[in-house]
């Protein structure tokens, strides 16, 4: 996602067109050393959203005395301009996500990461494609979420097939948009992340030519704010602490969770279990490793002129 669509994401959200958000106040955002203590989470339809359906967090962060409200997002990067624009404290998003945001000028903080998971985005081709090594895609129309995790994945995949960016026929999509185009053999592979990837898999016979698996990490992030992330560590780390407790349960019980996902995804319940089977559990704390990894990810970016400025991730670190 370029800095201009991050830009119009803003404006949707100041709109109130993200997901039925209401902004509070300007002035009701800060909070006076004597208000009540307030946890605002942004959730996308996964593991937070279980945890706000069994009322974990409330009862865990009550003798704290904090509260919490919960606002659902379609997206990671209008998740963060909700950050961003101070409606929110903390949420989960993927790998790149957080680079525009921080390029934008958003006060991250990364709060946790999850294992990788390089399983859980890969190339997809047409079942009969004549594609079958990574080199063959040279010259090809590659279809894929522009600015995404898995924009980084092709450019590191290519080079270490010896191809270049600009040896790529890149089409730039949605990934609904590039489903369909895959469907219709307008293009002649498709870069795309679980449950994307599994539907595509099951549901359109679609044959992976290469996963992320000993080129990117594709890790997961939970982050707050780097004011709240100051001023609330306790709060913080409990949350962290329910999150992996129902990892925990989800890894003993990866038939219910993915029955639980299946429903509020909207899929069919094999197409989960692939995914679940793929997702990486467990939420750690950041490390200098952790933010190297990050970092490459920012400097590649930066390279292909998708974020305008160079950036340090470390400045989004609170450890």
């Amino acid at each position: 996602m370029s800095v201009k669509s991050i830009s119009v994401l803003r404006r949707r959200l100041i709109q109130g067109a993200a997901s039925s958000i209401a902004l509070p106040a300007l002035s009701s955002w800060a909070q006076s050393p004597t208000s009540p203590r307030v946890l605002r989470v942004g959730n996308q339809k996964g593991s937070l959203t279980l945890l706000k359906g069994r009322g974990l967090l409330e009862k865990r962060l009550a003798p704290l005395g904090v509260s919490v409200t919960w606002t659902e997002f379609n997206a990671g990067p209008v998740q963060l301009e909700a950050l961003n624009v101070g409606s929110i404290d903390f949420g989960d998003v993927g790998e790149a996500p957080p680079i525009f945001a921080q390029a934008a000028g958003a006060p991250l903080a990364y709060v946790a990461a999850t294992p990788p998971r390089p399983s859980a985005e890969a190339v997809l081709v047409p079942k009969g494609s004549a594609i079958k090594t990574v080199a063959d895609l040279k010259g090809k129309k590659v279809a894929l979420n522009k600015g995404s995790n898995v924009h980084y994945f092709i450019v590191k995949l290519i080079e270490q097939a010896g191809l270049q960016y600009a040896d790529l026929n890149l089409v730039f999509l949605s990934p609904p948009d590039a489903r369909a185009a895959f469907e219709k053999g307008s293009v002649d592979a498709w870069v795309i992340w679980d449950p994307f990837l599994a539907a595509a898999e099951q549901t359109l016979g679609g044959r992976i030519l290469a996963d992320g698996t000993g080129v990117v990490g594709n890790r997961g992030y939970y982050f707050s704010s780097l004011n709240y992330a100051a001023k609330n560590q306790d709060v913080l780390s409990l949350v962290i602490d329910e999150i992996n407790k129902l990892d925990q349960w989800a890894v003993a019980n990866k038939s219910a969770y993915a029955a639980e996902l299946a429903t509020l995804w909207g899929l069919p319940k094999p197409v989960v279990d692939v995914s679940v089977g793929r997702a990486g559990y467990g939420a750690s704390p950041i490390t200098k490793a952790i933010l190297a990894e990050q970092q490459k990810i920012a400097d590649t970016f930066f390279a292909l002129k998708l974020i305008p400025k160079a950036i340090q991730v470390s400045d989004a670190s609170v450890a």
